[in-house]
């Protein structure tokens, strides 16, 4: 929705013109209004505390709760002025906010006609828990059935995702999260008409709040982690146009690797940064150096053969980083033990730096350089497979071979258009001896 084409902005008008309608009948509901006013206030103080902490979909519960307590008009407006007035991240601002609202309106009033239909106003009770158990269910599913129909509309008209993949697998993924919101929602209905009324309602936000809190913390602390990998690539990055790119893809050949070896979601991470970091030593070489034309001399090469320790003192103070700071040290040994920087064999290698070893040298061999062109891709598999067991881990290279072979890999070209004659020598013949 970056640049909003002609038919996403025609698909939400007529999100509008639907939410606009589903509103109309306020006229003859006569609702609560102190209801519709504090439940609407929660939810845009909500929304902005969820803004802050990047988080999305956090105060549903009070949405949820309109919809079981209100009138399906009356439950869809409290959601109307949050999506209207919550801070927006990208633009366009204005298109956003009304298909927030809009997306909201119809996805409110679908769960509060489908319980008004199935429960009973009055069985929001302790007593009749059981019974509005079963609505509110019902509803909860009707709410996340809307969101991501019109998601799915949404990503298709204005981001250009495929229709075959805009929806795949979008409910199952919302309806687990949503379910939880919908039965914080329902509680907080069922103590609205307790005898302790809605302030007794209200505090059934307050455990949430604080688990939000700690999520959000836990968010803006990943976020910064990201920044700090971020900020490393891109410095290397420009100090070595010749491996431009060639950073993120080592850490997703690395971490495809990770998840064919059936490794843990923590340990993929991991990994992931150990591939994209695994040449940020490169910043303690001189740009001379990387950036020469023509072989090497041996003491030019001994320079270079620094720039994993030079990582790993870069990289030893980040706490978050765990074992990736062993692969950055150790990428360039071999099995045999006639790598670099130490010459460690087989076992004594580092599990993540066996794994970088492989995701490294072969984005290596399918990128174009100035000194080298890409190989294809099942070239460069088979020459992994050669140098299994001398070079290279061969549970490793298995890996990465299953891996391409299943979902395939599409490498970009890294510093030169692919069609520049090879301007110096390759330094080596080995796949991976590259700088």
């Amino acid at each position: 929705m970056e640049s909003l084409p002609a038919r996403g902005r025609v698909y939400v008008a007529c999100a509008a013109l639907a939410a606009a309608l589903c509103l109309v009948p306020l006229r003859s509901a006569h609702p609560p209004w102190w209801a519709v006013a504090l439940l609407a206030g929660l939810y845009a103080g909500g929304g902005r505390v969820a803004a802050r902490g990047r988080l999305s979909g956090t105060f549903y519960p009070v949405l949820l709760a309109g919809a079981f307590l209100l009138p399906a008009p009356a439950a869809a407006l409290v959601a109307v002025p949050g999506a209207l007035l919550g801070p927006v991240g990208r633009r366009p601002r204005g298109p956003r906010r009304l298909w927030r609202a809009s997306q909201l309106v119809l996805a409110v009033s679908a769960a509060a006609g489908v319980y008004g239909t199935l429960g009973e106003p009055d069985a929001v009770t302790a007593s009749e828990f059981p019974r509005a158990l079963a609505a509110a269910g019902a509803a909860v599913v009707a709410f996340c059935l809307v969101l991501t129909l019109l998601d799915g509309g949404i990503l298709t008209l204005a981001e250009r995702v495929p229709a075959r993949r805009a929806w795949r697998g979008l409910f199952p993924r919302s309806l687990a999260p949503i379910a939880v919101h919908g039965l914080a929602g329902l509680m907080m209905a069922v103590l609205w008409h307790s005898p302790y009324g809605p302030v007794a309602a209200l505090l059934v936000l307050l455990p949430m709040w604080v688990s939000w809190w700690v999520f959000a913390q836990y968010h803006r602390e990943h976020a910064a982690h990201q920044a700090t990998i971020r900020a490393l690539v891109q410095a290397v990055d420009i100090k070595d146009g010749y491996t431009r790119g060639h950073s993120e893809r080592v850490g997703h050949a690395s971490m495809m690797i990770a998840r064919e070896l059936g490794l843990d979601d923590e340990r993929v991470e991991v990994l992931r940064f150990a591939g994209i970091l695994h040449d940020v030593g490169k910043l303690g070489v001189p740009t001379r150096l990387l950036r020469k034309d023509g072989p090497l001399t041996p003491e030019e090469r001994r320079i270079i053969e620094l720039h994993p320790e030079y990582g790993h003192e870069m990289v030893r103070g980040i706490s978050f980083l765990g074992e990736a700071r062993a692969a950055v040290l150790h990428h360039h040994e071999r099995l045999d033990g006639s790598g670099y920087p130490y010459g460690l064999r087989g076992g004594q290698i580092p599990e993540p730096a066996r794994v970088v070893a492989v995701a490294d040298a072969f984005d290596a061999m399918t990128s174009t350089r100035s000194y080298s062109r890409a190989r294809p891709v099942q070239v460069a598999l088979r020459e992994l497979q050669r140098c299994a067991g001398s070079q290279f881990d061969p549970r490793m290279v298995t890996a990465l071979v299953r891996a391409v072979r299943r979902f395939g890999w599409h490498p970009a070209v890294t510093a030169d258009e692919a069609g520049a004659p090879p301007s110096r020598p390759p330094v080596s013949s080995t796949p991976g001896a590259h700088r």
